[in-house]
């Protein structure tokens, strides 16, 4: 039959892709793509020939070792690359001679699903339960979008569905988890979980580790549990899609038992067709097991191509043609709204975004910069609707509530107050899910934490996406709650993640600063490091703009010509300021430069570098409450660093302080070393 026939050529080019790259994962391919065929050429609403159609089913492979099995599908769906402005480029996403590039240099097809590289990729998945956590974020979106923008006779234009595969490994990690669990609680009843129960893994079967009623354990989070009990009875899976719309208002979880490596005489249901290439005898039995024909390499039948582009391809241009006309009315009869929908959709921000930011005055006892973030934020939500978010519980902390807005919750999806519970990977997850939703979402934990979330912020700024994540209480500055919640190399560590810039204001009117520049940042996202003690408000009559923070590091202040260069970061800019002052009395010049962001100074022209850092001036001290690690790129062989080298203790803040040497009386000694000055 020609499913049959489908459904093999997913198979088989799956095979010969990996066998062509001597790499990869066939196995899941193979048996999942009878799933694969009926989601995609039955129950997706997606148009080929307009992949980012706004209105169109999210298909993510959370099990992104699987790759094959997409691109397979993407290239006999027809669907159509785009470039960076959304456009055309004529050509197909994969075609066959991707496939047959398979984990090459430069190919559209490498070992793991790239949301950036590869046109019908809705986020970048590999790192089992990433693409569930993505998938939850993209379904509270979708919730958010249909609440903010529906209006009565028009609330189908943002009805649409996200249909997630995941394996074994998704729903063992932490994050797959801690994602489920906030899905389940949301009551995401358009978020629909395949799950590849092969029973196998790399080290062998699922039993040597893995045990657990995964059916009663989803129940338990809130979710609707079915079984498909033969991943090739295509009746089963379709009545199990079905029977979506009886979901109860609850999240879907379809246990699927299939065999990896299905039909392969020698490694069906083993291990070694997780993560390797089957062989070619192997390859050549299983073709033959197929009916398919044994020498025949990357072979697409004309009528398979025929069959999705009459599926999925004609579904979905009639979808989308009816979603544009349908929108045009709307735009007629909401223009208000259909203008926030296209800056939306644009990553643009509407006119007058930052007229409400606050300037805050000259304050020597001034106020935690965790609090001016609070208050700058709720200023820009005011006009920006589309900027929702909250924290791992800890909104009171981070300063993250939006105050006058409700929280989003099963009852009530227009809320933009989100409360991630203590769920800090699941949360940075989520955030992503909501960024590849054109979303710009924040979310908030303490710096030391950055650690729990670690992964999904690297895939943020893989995938280049906008989140805001807001880390507080970050330093030995926290005081008593002790070295366990105190981060010393967090810092460094942020810092070393390509595409991601970190934002360390040193006062409020920094604070102010930053959010003016994080926010027009759209390819990355941006950690923005706050203090939970109060921090000096510089008085810039006599320091320069904080505007000037745009440019990641800048002068704060010469005084006479400086023999010496004092770099900083947030607190500990106003220790800098102080050692000025006392360097000054001793007939010591100095310089005092701010570097909120190494990131988004490394990116400056050289001569503004070296007119903030002039290279003949080698007498340099770096003075942050972390390791050193990330200054040495300005301190060279002759700079001098004021910071921690062990944890940090429990005590009130200013002993802690103390105790550990970031003190004026340090930053001046180690500045006179670096001179040569007793």
């Amino acid at each position: 039959s020609i499913q049959q026939l489908s459904i093999n050529t997913i198979r088989t080019l799956a095979m010969d892709a990996v066998e062509a790259a001597a790499s990869g994962h066939p196995g899941t391919p193979m048996a999942l793509a009878p799933a694969a065929y009926v989601v995609w050429q039955e129950l997706l609403r997606f148009d080929p020939e307009q992949p980012h159609w706004p209105g169109r089913d999210r298909f993510v492979l959370s099990c992104g070792h699987a790759s094959m099995l997409l691109y397979a599908v993407l290239h006999l769906a027809g669907v159509q690359q785009l470039d960076a402005n959304g456009n055309s480029t004529g050509e197909l996403a994969v075609t066959l001679d991707q496939i047959k590039r398979f984990r090459q240099l430069h190919s559209r097809t490498p070992g793991h699903p790239e949301s950036r590289e590869t046109t019908g990729v809705e986020a970048t998945t590999g790192p089992l339960g990433q693409g569930l956590g993505n998938s939850v974020g993209m379904a509270i979106a979708q919730r958010w979008l249909k609440a903010h923008f529906g209006r009565r006779g028009f609330e189908d234009l943002f009805d649409y569905r996200i249909v997630v595969f995941a394996s074994d490994g998704d729903l063992m990690e932490g994050v797959g988890c801690e994602a489920s669990s906030l899905a389940g609680h949301l009551r995401l009843a358009n978020l629909t979980v395949l799950y590849d129960d092969n029973r196998i893994t790399i080290e062998g079967e699922t039993k040597l580790a893995f045990s657990e009623d995964v059916a009663r354990r989803f129940e338990g989070l809130g979710w609707r549990v079915l079984r498909v009990a033969d991943a090739n009875n295509l009746d089963e899976i379709r009545a199990a899609l079905l029977s979506l719309q009886d979901s109860g208002g609850r999240p879907t979880l379809i246990i699927v038992r299939s065999h990896i490596a299905y039909g392969a005489p020698h490694k069906q249901d083993t291990h070694e067709a997780h993560g390797a290439p089957l062989g070619k005898d192997e390859v050549r039995a299983t073709k033959r097991v197929y009916g398919w024909p044994e020498d025949a390499q990357f072979l697409v039948p004309p009528e398979v191509v025929e069959h999705f582009r009459g599926g999925v391809g004609r579904r979905g241009a009639a979808a989308s043609g009816v979603w544009r006309t349908k929108f045009a009315q709307y735009r007629n009869a909401f223009p208000d709204l259909a203008r926030q929908w296209d800056l939306l959709q644009a990553g643009r921000l509407p006119d007058g975004w930052d007229a409400d930011i606050p300037s805050f005055p000259a304050d020597a006892k001034g106020v935690a910069t965790r609090s001016a973030s609070g208050k700058v934020l709720n200023a820009i939500a005011k006009r920006v609707p589309w900027l929702l978010g909250g924290s791992a519980d800890l909104a009171p902390s981070n300063n993250t509530l939006l105050s006058g807005e409700t929280s989003f919750s099963a009852e009530n999806h227009a809320g933009r107050n989100l409360h991630f519970g203590v769920r800090e990977h699941g949360m940075a997850a989520a955030l992503n899910g909501m960024a590849l939703s054109k979303l710009r979402p924040y979310g908030g934990t303490f710096l030391v934490f950055s650690d729990y979330l670690r992964p999904s912020l690297r895939l943020a700024a893989l995938m280049r996406l906008p989140s805001l994540l807001i880390f507080t209480h970050d330093s030995i500055g926290l005081g008593e709650d002790g070295p366990t919640h105190q981060p010393i190399e967090h810092l460094s560590a942020l810092r070393a993640i390509p595409h991601l810039v970190v934002l360390r204001p040193c006062d409020a009117n920094e604070v102010a600063a930053a959010y003016r520049t994080l926010m027009t940042i759209q390819d990355r996202p941006v950690a923005l490091v706050l203090t939970r003690q109060a921090l000096p408000t510089l008085d810039r009559r006599r320091y320069a703009p904080a505007e000037n923070l745009v440019r990641g590091a800048y002068v704060l202040a010469d005084a006479g010509t400086p023999q010496v260069v004092l770099l900083s970061s947030g607190s500990e800019v106003s220790l800098c300021v102080a050692a000025q002052e006392k360097l000054s009395a001793e007939g010591i010049g100095s310089r005092v430069v701010s570097v909120p962001s190494m990131e988004l100074f490394d990116e400056q022209d050289q001569a503004y570098k070296s007119a903030v850092l002039p290279p003949a001036l080698a007498a340099r001290v770096a003075v942050e409450a972390g390791v050193r690690q990330s200054w040495d790129r300005y301190l060279g062989l002759a700079g001098r660093f004021v910071g921690l080298r062990t944890f940090g203790a429990s005590a009130p803040y200013k002993d802690v302080y103390q105790h550990f040497g970031l003190t004026v009386e340090n930053v001046v000694a180690e500045a006179k070393q670096a001179i040569g000055r007793p």
